[in-house]
């Protein structure tokens, strides 16, 4: 049972062989477009969360350290939010205090083209634009993992 359920959180922190990320332009809680290739040059960290998923709010202060101390080095986070309703989204993020760019996925165009099968879900992708890391749900202890790997991706 223990080697079953190791099996499954590798599974749910698996590296993905570079594959390019896909695309997407959302609206920020802001008001301009924020295109994800746009980003090409930086590392980017994609956190795909809702304001009704309760993972979701316990590990977004951690985003926000990791924000704080990767601002400024070529990496960029960016917190997609899927709600349908984008007065939700706004109010979940003043609430948590979301200090790095809010998308709106509305329409589920970015949730759909990464395949979201759990909430929340965390991409890492590196300066060429390819999806190096992809986490689904959270755990505690997963933000040292993503230092981890965002410090890994940024010496490349």
């Amino acid at each position: 049972m223990k080697t079953l359920f190791a099996a499954v959180l590798l599974a749910a922190a698996a590296s993905v062989h570079a594959t390019p990320a896909p695309d997407f332009t959302l609206k920020t809680l802001d008001g301009p477009a924020l295109r994800l290739a746009e980003q090409r040059g930086q590392v980017v960290l994609v956190n795909f969360w809702a304001s009704w998923c309760a993972p979701c709010k316990v590990e977004m202060p951690h985003l926000n350290r990791l924000a704080d101390k990767y601002r400024d080095t070529g990496v960029v986070l960016l917190a997609v939010n899927v709600d349908d309703d984008p007065k939700k989204a706004a109010a979940e993020a003043r609430k948590l205090g979301i200090n790095f760019p809010v998308l709106l996925d509305t329409a589920k165009t970015a949730s759909k083209a990464y395949q979201l099968q759990a909430m929340p879900t965390t991409v890492l992708v590196d300066r060429d634009g390819k999806v190096r890391h992809v986490h689904q749900g959270y755990r505690a202890g997963y933000e040292q993992t993503y230092d981890e790997q965002l410090r890994a991706l940024v010496k490349e």
